[in-house]
């Protein structure tokens, strides 16, 4: 680290950035509504709400749904998400994405930068998820759903921010939805889009983000155009 330097976060997003769990989620999706005995939304429907709470996402999902109904989709989804994660079925397991965990593992060897996550996830499925890719501990914040209000808030980029004692000019959130984009906005921090998640990289840029990064392996060096002056 050069001296007097800043120390920097990166805080990514988890689904569709460096996981792809659309197969879990889309079957967790569709059991969960079988069980109410509702057809499951189309693909692209809930592919858009992934990264979304899951009472939010599932309120723009089925709009028309009262309370108690969306409260028992609710526990449907989170019992088959669970059974599912237990089943190991390898088909709708979440894969990193390849050559993510060498772009991980590169960001968290340098001394110049903390790396964090801020996710749509439940505690418990986060952990779960560390777990099974052997990244219990890597980061230096996580921020879950159980603690804050639904992104696009800012809460989880700003206690990020907190907690690694980094100012916002020193950070960037990188995520594949409208949502990551607009919740570092909020943060005031940089945004970095990726285009190989859940939502069209127009959208990422319509939603403010400062760039949208195609391949896995040029993210190092879009992270550093964000601090270049």
């Amino acid at each position: 680290m050069t001296a007097g330097a800043p120390l920097r976060l990166v805080v990514f997003d988890v689904d569709g950035t460096l996981v792809d769990s659309q197969a879990h989620i889309l079957a967790a999706m569709a059991q969960a509504y079988g069980a109410l005995g509702l057809a499951a939304p189309p693909r692209e429907d809930v592919l858009s709400i992934v990264g979304l709470s899951l009472p939010v996402a599932l309120a723009r999902l089925s709009p028309d749904l009262g309370p108690a109904d969306r409260d028992a989709l609710s526990v449907a989804y989170k019992e088959s998400f669970a059974s599912i994660r237990l089943s190991g079925a390898p088909e709708v397991m979440s894969p990193l994405f390849p050559g993510i965990r060498a772009v991980i593992d590169g960001l968290l060897g340098r001394d110049d930068l903390l790396v964090g996550l801020a996710t749509g996830k439940s505690r418990r499925g986060l952990d779960h998820l560390l777990e099974a890719h052997g990244l219990t501990g890597a980061f230096v914040t996580e921020q879950v759903a159980d603690f804050h209000p639904s992104k696009p808030h800012p809460s989880m980029v700003l206690t990020a921010l907190e907690e690694a004692g980094v100012e916002a000019g020193d950070a960037v959130m990188i995520g594949d939805t409208t949502f990551d984009m607009e919740m570092g906005r909020a943060a005031g921090v940089a945004t970095l889009g990726v285009a190989w998640g859940y939502h069209p990289a127009d959208a990422l840029t319509g939603a403010g983000a400062n760039a949208v990064v195609d391949a896995v392996e040029d993210l190092p060096a879009a992270i550093a155009r964000i601090w270049e002056s």
